[in-house]
């Protein structure tokens, strides 16, 4: 009979803000979005060896649109914010300690095509992705960093234990979960000072029979400024938000004018704008017309992300943005049940590859993410849709107001990885 040991999962996706475009141009149709070969420059920038982690931009990118499109299918109203990349690193990890059925489930779940893939790519691929996305820059500060919290007296494999900080630097710390009091004021310190007090108070009520807890976070915070063209603090004026037919919240409205990427879809009917700042990220905002946010939503692909990059361009605008605040906080678990990933989280679980006691399930995932726009983007975070009006006169310059419902990707420059993506239903809403 199996015991009732359960492992706590835990993911917590932290602030961005957004940054420049990627220099690539290539013929193949997604190779502005996603690169055929390593970038150069990321290759001399770390010393981790594996060369696989762009294969993953394609697949990551997957999981983000299916995880974002069965988010909304709840809560069509709601706003969404999240972070694609601290989920897939976080299930790739655990996928270490899996065997059978329940590590087919887990890499499926992730979007990967196991007959095309080896685990082994997995995992070197993921390892390759941390040391980029680790990268020290003078003009921003992108961490991102695992852990895992492990009972006392359980005896994990010394092979699991080496994959994990092998391949995805992950801390190790033994920690006393029969006090579950001090274990969960222990974790919630440690991701505490890992997004510098933005997510606090994350793990609460841990099941009494936690033997381990898993924690991913993902940080970015600019110096100074995120902006590379910073907004005027005054000009912002407030202004109406239509959140729908029938509700209005006033806005604090931020306003520039200058040259930025972009595009209008006409077979989609929205709006692409994207917004360059200081470092090695992109932002790429979507404002769909009145009445086509579920047609966009229901067009988030692999293709259609790269069909945007390719008809952006670069020419003048008036750009409106809202000030705000907001945050998303998912139960991973059942989300990714309705992927089909079922196993781990029952007792037909196999986790095995972690320790030979048998019993060990995933009773809870939990992920975080916040998200804050201001004119110089000072405290971390930058995101940012766009609405278009057109001026009269015989020489036209959009004016890009966000002042209805949009969409955001993040995509760090060099990976092409999706950092964080989100809709914004109401910017004064929770």
């Amino acid at each position: 009979m199996k015991s009732t040991l359960s492992m706590c999962f835990l993911l917590a996706g932290v602030q961005t803000l957004v940054h420049g475009h990627h220099p690539h141009c290539r013929s193949n149709e997604y190779d502005h979005i996603y690169p055929t070969e390593p970038d150069s420059q990321v290759e001399e920038a770390y010393p981790c060896k594996s060369k696989a982690y762009f294969k993953l931009a394609p697949i990551n990118a997957d999981l983000a649109f299916r995880f974002y499109q069965l988010v909304v299918s709840e809560e069509s109203d709601k706003n969404v914010f999240f972070s694609p990349i601290s989920i897939s690193i976080s299930f790739a990890m655990l996928a270490l300690g899996a065997k059978s059925a329940t590590l087919n489930q887990i890499l499926e779940g992730l979007a990967f095509n196991m007959e095309k893939t080896q685990e082994k790519e997995v995992h070197e691929g993921f390892c390759h992705l941390i040391c980029a996305l680790n990268r020290t820059d003078r003009e921003n500060q992108l961490n991102m960093g695992n852990a895992l919290f492990i009972e006392e007296t359980l005896r994990p494999l010394q092979t699991f234990l080496e994959d994990v900080k092998n391949f995805y630097d992950s801390e190790v710390l033994y920690t006393d979960f029969r006090n579950s009091t001090a274990a969960e004021k222990l974790i919630n310190d440690y991701i505490g000072k890992k997004t510098y007090g933005k997510i606090t108070d994350l793990v609460q009520d841990l099941d009494p029979q936690t033997v381990m807890v898993l924690v991913n976070y993902v940080f970015f915070k600019g110096k100074e400024s995120y902006w590379e063209k910073p907004f005027d603090i005054f000009n912002t004026e407030e202004e109406d938000f239509f959140v729908d037919e029938k509700t209005t919240v006033r806005v604090n409205m931020m306003y520039r004018r200058g040259i930025y990427k972009n595009h209008y879809d006409k077979e989609l009917s929205c709006w692409l704008v994207q917004v360059p700042c200081s470092g090695n990220t992109a932002a790429l905002f979507v404002l769909p017309d009145e009445g086509k946010m579920k047609e966009v939503e229901d067009a988030l692909l692999q293709k259609t992300a790269s069909k945007w990059e390719n008809s952006l361009r670069n020419s003048k605008i008036h750009l409106y943005i809202p000030n705000f605040s907001i945050s998303g906080t998912y139960d991973v678990k059942e989300i990714f049940r309705q992927m089909g990933v079922t196993d781990v989280f029952t007792d037909q679980a196999d986790l095995s590859g972690i320790t030979e006691e048998s019993g060990l399930k995933v009773s809870k995932v939990v992920h975080k993410a916040l998200l804050k726009v201001h004119e110089n983007g000072t405290e971390a975070v930058g995101v940012t849709v766009t609405e278009i009006t057109w001026r009269s006169g015989s020489v036209f310059t959009p004016k890009i107001k966000f002042n209805r419902p949009f969409l955001i990707m993040i995509v760090n420059k060099h990976t092409l990885s999706i950092l964080f993506m989100g809709k914004i239903v109401n910017p004064c809403g929770k």
